[in-house]
């Protein structure tokens, strides 16, 4: 059944506001009697208690044949907005990496990324998706939805192997999950947000542009966040270029080349089109990177991956950045390089656009309550995560910034 949850909607509006007044009373209260510090010397308040969101199939999206890779409905969680936020969306799309091969497709079938028989039922959303006014104030009571990742190519394959029965239809999944939620209100929404993490952020790169065509001819802002999803055309430490030969095999496996940008297919080939740098500056929609300099993915699986890395000299390194030498710091630092010249190049495509480079060594940023939060997240020039993304959308301050190499920033929520 296509319920949102809209009758539960207005219960939980009343739940929320309760929460919101709690939320507020209790930070405040529990700043001044033990006002601790993060690890920037900023005061952390107290964040409201999130309440799980539960799964819902998009079963009228099967007729469509928009299905997961095991031809099970595609599924998304929603937690309805309420006061000034009811006619506000968040559309966030899931993660989780890529299958290019048959095989692989296979093994990601029997999990919960290719079969929301196995997704789990209910979610607790966090970061940006927080329904705590504490730690998401710009969008704790909007329409969050976050639809789930089940077909394995960002989104944006077309295709069926039938002897095999996998199903390829992230772009039919990405088309009647908007067309959906349009059904159900969005469509007068006065502010929208495409978002994502990871693969989740390089599906909103490929459809921001897309999504934007939903709201033609309607006054809605309409902006797009990606976290994560800065993939590099990258040389490995053997010189070779595994990301590229992956993202290859994920392209004829799924189909995905007939979804590509326009744009970037007329004077490009398929696989560099994948890649977020050729992408970017094209994309006419106000957008958002939020990324990692030393992204710990790519450190492990482009940059350093097991298969270039022969003689395991790059093991305790891209477990441990501390375990680094000094000829494998000057590595990263020129992955660095790259792309902070990505990013210096897209800035100057639009002036609606932003970016957010920070000098950690940490995959995803915000979705997770520590590096989203504004009371202890991440920092440049002493300002955090959410408050540049909430400066950016709602045009508060032109966000464009770039941290120093490492090791230079202590406000870093490092995952190696």
């Amino acid at each position: 059944m296509d319920s949102p949850l809209l009758e539960m909607g207005k219960k939980m509006e009343m739940i929320k506001l309760f929460l919101v007044g709690l939320s507020i009373l209790l930070g405040c209260t529990q700043a001044a009697a033990h006002g601790h510090e993060s690890s920037g010397g900023r005061r952390r308040l107290a964040a409201a208690p999130n309440l799980p969101v539960p799964i819902t199939l998009l079963t009228s999206a099967v007729n469509k044949g928009a299905v997961c890779i095991d031809g099970t409905p595609p599924a998304y969680h929603m937690d309805p907005g309420f006061g000034a936020g009811k006619n506000r969306w968040i559309i966030d799309l899931e993660g989780g990496g890529w299958c290019d091969s048959v095989a692989g497709c296979l093994y990601r079938k029997a999990s919960r990324l290719g079969s929301s028989n196995l997704m789990d039922k209910q979610m607790y959303f966090a970061g940006i998706l927080s329904s705590s006014p504490v730690d998401n104030p710009d969008f704790y009571n909007w329409n969050r939805v976050m639809i789930r990742y089940c077909d394995g190519a960002s989104f944006a394959g077309e295709g069926y192997d039938a002897r095999n029965r996998l199903y390829f239809r992230g772009q039919r999944i990405f088309n009647a999950a908007i067309q959906y939620f349009l059904s159900i209100g969005m469509a007068s929404a006065d502010k929208v947000l495409l978002t994502g993490t990871s693969a989740g952020a390089l599906a909103v790169m490929l459809h921001c542009d897309q999504f934007s065509t939903f709201f033609a001819g309607r006054r809605t802002t309409v902006k797009c966040l990606a976290d994560a999803g800065l993939f590099l055309d990258a040389v490995d430490v053997s010189g070779g270029r595994t990301l590229r030969s992956y993202y290859g095999r994920v392209i004829a496996t799924h189909g995905v080349a007939q979804n590509l940008p326009k744009s970037c297919t007329a004077r490009l080939d398929a696989t560099s089109c994948f890649f977020p740098q050729n992408i970017i500056g094209s994309i006419n929609t106000p957008i958002f990177l939020l990324n990692a300099a030393y992204d710990t993915w790519q450190i492990r699986e482009s940059l350093a991956p097991n298969m270039a890395d022969h003689n395991g000299a790059w093991r305790a390194c891209k477990s441990n950045r501390l375990a680094c030498d000094a000829s494998q710091i000057t590595f990263l630092q020129a992955f660095r390089g790259q792309m902070v010249a990505t990013v210096q190049g897209f800035s100057g495509s639009k002036h609606s656009n932003g970016f957010f480079i920070n000098s950690c060594f940490i995959h995803g940023q915000s979705e997770n309550h520590a590096t989203w939060n504004a009371n202890g997240s991440p920092a440049i020039q002493n300002k955090d995560i959410g408050k540049s993304v909430g400066d950016w959308y709602f045009g508060r301050a032109e966000v464009k910034a770039i941290d120093c190499p490492y090791p230079c920033d202590n406000t870093c929520h490092h995952d190696m």
